[in-house]
């Protein structure tokens, strides 16, 4: 296949956009822990990575976190309504269920699904958040085809603190948040931090009419979570602690009925413990135990009938090693994996499976050289799965390098391709996929830019294939391994600073090709871009953020197009005092009307205001 440039942007936006593209230039000392499961300076980082920090989250006012990861590159998000409704992410084009999502190092989302709940996961509990794009799956085992999403709550350190946030805005949405952090001094020092935030808004309509399940009344949502992290010193290199995270989201939703509340409820909890320990000068071992539950149920009528519950449990154990050779690291890693599902319908899914791994990895810089090596095997029911990986880049100056990179990745077959009556089979296969990429960077510390080209090639992607090839029973077709896929495309991104104003962008160009069909990838855009702009002076800060996107389809056909769009966000920060501030954002200030799903409604002109206490 041949990517192709064409642009649908509107020309003028388009040749910004090549010239000065995304955020803001990653300070040197800027440490990513996801692209090799340890503590990296992002300089010797050879994984497309993007980080979104705290000063960024802070600034999007009422937003969730779909509002937030749509601005990144490489990033297309879909949503049936508002904040509260069904959310999908798709990295370089890869479906949700093709990426993980992990809290706090922790892997959280539904088994029956494959995906993560990303409407219950709370913006208000979150610190930072990294992104690592392309295939993971040796690092982290089955699902990281399209890349890794990690989530890091507010951690403790310091001298206690208290701070808050409270706000108002469209929709009747209210918001409010607290921290209470800090850490004790001393040889046996204790951190803790501990979040507790509420959202509720009255929301819209989620739908359209041309939608059987319309129904013109608001659909609302009501988020509330707490959140907590633990340490506790207790010898020199000795570390144990623990972790929380809980939210609950009830959200309305359209069914076609007018005389119930149509509403489904969903809850995420994770827990872990750990210890950390530095058994020699160049062995550090981690050992962890971790639980995660994602609980959903749907109320569609007032019967029996009309409840529906799907939860998901697991529990994993890692343990991890890191041993310094040299400035080289050597990670050995073994994991357990176990997901078990209960349903108050389809007997059939209510089992549980088990998964065993053993993975090894290997970092060294030399010079201008940057090296990476990973293998990982998993082992589990549906059979020996082994993948690989292996990196390289070239530092030409302390700002400008090239990287290269090749790795092999799969994704699991879901309880509902394997097991869902009249749909799934346990004779389906694991997804595979194998990806190549270059990217060149420059950063400068003033002024960054990067560009890069990936192609991940997918066979024996699980589709509903009708007729179906298993005989009788599957009446509407069955959960198959026969499609192939192409995700490629070139991602550019660049920051700068002209007379005090910080310009920032990324483009996405790219052809997610279902190779079957010879069809696009359904609700994925060929071209998609985000502009920024931002300018503080003394206590003000203000900005500006335009996203736009190319045409998608909304069905495997290609026959049912959804527009391109443009949308213009602005907001301003002012700090009254050190620990007081204010924040005003206003949202799609042109009130524009864009698809990201058929029939269903997105968020018009939005204004939110708040008051914030004790961000620094």
């Amino acid at each position: 296949m041949i990517l192709r440039f064409t642009p649908a942007l509107p020309l003028p936006a388009f040749a910004f956009v090549l010239a000065t593209c995304h955020a803001h230039a990653e300070p040197a000392s800027t440490v990513l822990v996801t692209a090799t499961r340890t503590p990296q300076a992002l300089a010797d980082v050879i994984s497309d990575s993007t980080i979104i920090d705290a000063e960024q989250i802070a600034r999007t006012g009422a937003g969730s976190i779909i509002d937030l990861l749509k601005r990144q590159r490489g990033i297309e998000v879909t949503r049936n309504g508002g904040a509260g409704s069904s959310s999908n992410v798709y990295i370089r084009g890869a479906n949700s269920n093709q990426s993980i999502v992990l809290v706090d190092g922790v892997r959280i989302g539904s088994s029956t699904t494959g995906a993560a709940n990303w409407s219950a996961i709370p913006l208000t509990a979150i610190d930072r958040i990294e992104i690592v794009y392309g295939p993971l799956s040796s690092l982290y085992g089955a699902d990281a085809i399209g890349g890794v999403i990690q989530i890091f709550t507010k951690k403790g350190q310091g001298t206690p603190a208290v701070t808050g946030f409270a706000g108002y805005g469209s929709d009747n949405t209210r918001e409010a948040d607290a921290t209470v952090s800090g850490s004790t001094g001393g040889e046996h020092s204790f951190s803790y931090a501990i979040s507790a935030g509420k959202e509720k808004s009255d929301g819209f309509s989620t739908t359209r009419p041309g939608l059987s399940s319309y129904n013109p009344d608001d659909d609302g949502y009501d988020k509330e979570n707490v959140s907590g992290q633990f340490g506790l010193q207790l010898a020199k290199g000795v570390e144990a602690g623990a972790l929380f995270l809980h939210s609950r989201l009830d959200a309305q939703y359209d069914s076609g009925l007018s005389s119930y509340d149509t509403r489904s409820e969903n809850t995420i909890d994770t827990a872990s413990v750990f210890a950390r320990a530095q058994l020699l000068p160049s062995w550090r071992s981690l050992l962890q135990y971790s639980e995660t539950r994602d609980k959903g149920a749907n109320y569609i009528n007032a019967t029996a009938a009309g409840y529906t519950r799907i939860d998901t449990e697991q529990s994993f154990i890692t343990w991890q090693n890191d041993v310094t050779i040299g400035g080289d690291t050597l990670q050995l890693l073994y994991e357990h994996r176990k997901e078990e599902v209960d349903t108050n319908g389809a007997a059939a899914m209510n089992r549980d499976r088990n998964t065993n791994s053993f993975a090894a990895s290997y970092n060294a810089r030399r010079g201008a050289h940057l090296l990476s090596a990973s293998a990982r095997r998993d082992n589990s029911v549906y059979g020996n799965k082994n993948t690989g990986a292996i990196g390289y880049g070239y530092q030409f100056t302390r700002a400008l390098r090239v990287t290269a990179s090749y790795g092999s990745s799969f994704r699991a077959p879901t309880y509902n391709e394997l097991y869902f009556p009249n749909y799934g089979n346990a004779a389906n296969r694991p997804e595979k996929g194998r990806n190549a990429e270059v990217g060149l960077r420059y950063d400068d510390g003033v002024n960054a830019m990067s560009a890069g080209y990936y192609r991940n090639r997918l066979t024996d992607m699980l589709v509903n294939t009708n007729p179906c090839p298993f005989g009788g029973g599957y009446t509407s077709g069955c959960a198959y391994n026969v499609n192939r896929a192409t995700l490629e495309g070139i991602t550019l991104s660049a920051a700068t600073r002209v007379m005090g104003v910080n310009l920032g962008a990324n483009a996405d160009l790219r052809e997610p090709q279902d190779d079957t069909t010879g069809k696009r990838l359904i609700r994925r855009a060929k071209r998609h871009a985000n502009i920024t702009a931002d300018y503080g002076t003394g206590a003000l800060k203000a900005g500006v953020e335009v996203e736009l996107s190319s045409a998608r389809f909304e069905n495997a056909a290609n026959t049912v197009r959804l527009g391109g769009y443009g949308l213009v966000n602005l907001y301003a920060m002012y700090a009254f005092t050190r620990d007081w501030s204010a924040l005003v954002r206003w949202n799609n200030i042109g009130d524009k009307q864009y698809d990201l799903a058929r029939y269903y409604n997105t968020p018009g002109a939005k204004v939110f205001a708040g008051i914030r206490y004790g961000y620094k």
